[in-house]
């Protein structure tokens, strides 16, 4: 059975059974699906996605509806009664429950928190007070914590009283009566010691931690780098505050990637799905760059009357203007896109400059000159077949197209390759060096390229 034929068939035993209104049958139905399928189900029946959570188990209910969207989030708990709403919250990962309040309004937040018990409300306030976009936000304050002083055998009964309420048992985290971090030590080194070892015998306080305050993006690249499944998190006292787990990062990474796609296409990142977003909300998103971009390709025109006189003498050359500014735009959005992600990978950073900027030079001169030479043969061809359209004047005309190519492209590629790193240099977000502000800059200058190159191929000929 394909997995199509499967979701359809999930789907309609799922109707028929919603249709027969027996709890108990639709409960056990619900309980025999991955929670993936739950999740599913969820997205495609919005009408019964309150009754789907309320019906399912506490636990399977958490697990569904963390990996729910956020619309579909924010929809059941609007929709399900405060006692359901507390038993869901409660219930749910600190760092998962301060990610989905982040999302609301703060008037809704504030209503919320008064549905936590004591405890989690004291976590929650505490994440909620990290700064927007920090590892404290992240991070969960569920973690195993022993001491070093302790056996392997304490160790063990520890994981076995708290381990089914944390959000990941593959790492323990050793830490002093201070409550100071000390080391970390994977699980299956303690499960291969012997029970009467002492776990300061076990650690070599060779780890890797976070700060509360350190960026997302940095935890991002720290995790990439290290292949690590949790992180510890230190505050300024180097007290272990909480742990960042594998699949926090995964969200990070997606949350990232979206928004850097975003705004390599010309407009700010969307705060919410698509479909969602109020339309003037996502008309002020787009709006700004769009006007900036239309103000810089406004600046083509001004570049193209000051060469007034040259068009007018060889009208010619008008001809090869969409050649020239779009080679140089696509060969500038070309190395931009390559060097935003290559710094978001971690693979290039600020430091790097002149190796890139020696890169781009050959680059742009190599693909300059295969564009030059196309450009060149192309024109002295027709030349051949069309006299007419070039006159006598075909040879100059296709060296000023040819020389012209190479320069544009060569400018595109250092202007799209630089940009990135200036702008991480100034504290921006390289992402907003997006392909189409790239374009247009270059639209502007390769046109005085190109008429420079004219300018000095054609004088005496044609101008």
């Amino acid at each position: 059975m394909s997995l199509d034929q499967e979701e359809i068939t999930l789907q309609e035993k799922f109707e028929e059974l919603i249709a027969s209104n027996d709890k108990l049958l639709i409960q056990d139905f619900l309980n025999d699906q991955n929670i993936s399928d739950v999740a599913q189900l969820i997205s495609d029946n919005e009408d019964y996605e309150t009754q789907i959570i309320s019906i399912l188990s506490l636990h399977r209910a958490v697990s569904t509806f963390k990996i729910l969207d956020v619309p579909e989030q924010k929809r059941i708990i609007q929709s399900l009664p405060a006692l359901k709403t507390a038993e869901l919250l409660n219930e749910l990962p600190a760092d998962d429950r301060t990610a989905f309040l982040e999302e609301l309004p703060t008037s809704v937040v504030r209503e919320l928190i008064k549905l936590l018990d004591p405890e989690e409300r004291k976590v929650t306030l505490s994440l909620l007070g990290y700064p927007e976009g920090s590892v404290g936000r992240l991070m969960t304050p569920d973690y195993i914590a022993v001491y070093e002083d302790w056996t392997v055998e304490e160790v063990l009964q520890e994981i076995r009283k708290e381990g089914k309420h944390m959000e990941t048992i593959d790492v323990v985290y050793v830490i002093n009566e201070s409550g100071e971090f000390i080391d970390d030590i994977r699980i299956r080194e303690i499960i291969l010691s012997k029970p009467d070892k002492i776990v300061s015998e076990i650690i070599d306080r060779r780890y890797i931690v976070l700060h509360v305050k350190d960026s997302q993006e940095e935890a991002n690249n720290i995790f990439k780098m290290n292949n690590r499944v949790a992180l510890p998190v230190v505050d300024d006292n180097n007290i272990l505050v909480g742990i960042v787990t594998i699949d926090d990062m995964l969200w990070v990474a997606n949350e990232e990637f979206t928004e850097n796609m975003q705004r390599m296409g010309g407009t700010e990142a969307l705060d919410e799905p698509y479909l969602e977003i109020p339309l003037f909300k996502l008309f002020k998103k787009r709006v700004g760059w769009l006007v900036i971009l239309f103000i810089g390709e406004m600046l083509t025109a001004t570049a193209m009357s000051f060469f007034e006189d040259e068009i007018a003498k060889a009208i010619v050359l008008a001809l090869f203007v969409p050649l020239i500014i779009s080679s140089g735009g696509n060969s500038g959005s070309q190395a931009s896109t390559l060097i935003i992600q290559a710094m978001a990978l971690g693979e290039v950073y600020i430091a790097d400059w002149w190796r890139v900027l020696r890169r781009e030079i050959l680059s742009g001169l190599l693909l300059g000159t295969v564009l030059g030479i196309i450009g060149f043969f192309r024109i002295q061809i027709w030349s051949h077949f069309f006299p007419q359209v070039y006159g006598e004047h075909a040879l100059p005309i296709a060296v000023t197209v040819g020389f012209s190519l190479v320069g544009v492209v060569l400018w595109g590629t250092l202007s799209g390759s630089m940009l990135p790193i200036l702008l991480k240099k100034l504290g921006a977000d390289p992402a907003t060096s997006s392909a189409p502000f790239v374009a247009t800059l270059v639209d502007v200058t390769g046109l005085i390229i190109y008429f420079s190159f004219a300018y000095l191929f054609l004088r005496g000929v044609l101008l």
